[in-house]
């Protein structure tokens, strides 16, 4: 049974495009619902995180370098240093566990 790769490529354009073209038909106005508001709002972090959060712990020889690594990058984080200084801290961690593990 051979199916067509035309057909296949026609079904993602319909279907990623009717994802995008969908909400902006049937939402005119501003949205005025809270949860609505902050749910959209938290949507590309959500995204960022279920993508990133896999390839940090497969990306290393050892998942543990990635884990310490992704620990410490929460602890910079958090105590007010910008995205340059934690990626650099999370990099060197990793560089420095894999002699060791």
């Amino acid at each position: 049974m051979t199916h067509s790769t035309w057909i296949y490529i026609i079904i993602m354009i319909i279907t990623t495009n009717l994802i995008r073209v969908i909400p902006l038909t049937l939402i005119r106005g501003q949205i005025k619902n809270r949860f609505v508001q902050s749910f959209l709002y938290y949507v590309p972090y959500v995204t960022l995180a279920v993508m990133t959060f896999p390839a940090i712990m497969e990306a290393t020889n050892s998942p543990v370098a990635g884990a310490v690594a992704l620990i410490l990058g929460i602890i910079a984080a958090f105590s007010g240093l910008g995205l340059f200084p934690v990626s650099i801290i999370c990099c060197v961690v990793v560089f420095i566990l894999e002699f060791f593990l």
